[in-house]
């Protein structure tokens, strides 16, 4: 067996990380009676009011169809409201209805709780190192992906 690749197994442990901290967090979401894909709809919602349907899945990096049945959820429960797009009738724009902002204060402790719980036994140094690391991943990747864009992929979806 060959030796392990650093930079192979940090894109595992990624993606590992990743996957465990939804699942904590769904489960977590649960006592409010909501998922965690509800919970980011929320508080992308909350960041940028006014959003459309078609930029707020570009940005969760949702299909359409998913982002439609979640907002109907939201919408049923009266924590959101479709409103029309002014510019253009067949979008809508996403507001928050008061009865999310009590939501998403419980919600904004439940995720310091829950970050507390995972970060656990960590340094403050050395979590904002991490931050500024994936930072930089982050923005190597969009770079690459803007790159890959104007090379003639039009079309393909754009990511946070």
């Amino acid at each position: 067996m060959p030796p392990l690749s650093p930079k192979r197994e940090f894109a595992f442990l990624l993606n590992d990380v990743a996957r465990l901290l939804r699942t904590y967090a769904n489960y977590r979401a649960a006592q409010f009676g909501i998922t965690r894909a509800q919970w980011a709809v929320l508080v992308r919602i909350d960041r940028e009011e006014g959003l459309n349907q078609s930029e707020l899945a570009d940005t969760l990096d949702l299909q359409p169809i998913t982002l439609t049945r979640l907002l109907d959820k939201l919408c049923d429960s009266g924590l959101i409201e479709r409103r029309p797009d002014p510019d253009d009738r067949r979008a809508k724009r996403l507001f928050l209805m008061p009865a999310a902002r009590p939501l998403l204060e419980q919600l904004r402790v439940l995720g310091e709780e829950t970050m507390a719980e995972a970060l656990s036994g960590v340094d403050r140094a050395s979590i904002n190192q991490m931050v500024g690391e994936l930072s930089t991943v982050k923005e190597n990747l969009r770079r690459l992906i803007q790159q890959r864009d104007g090379e003639g992929t039009a079309g393909e979806r754009h990511y946070g």
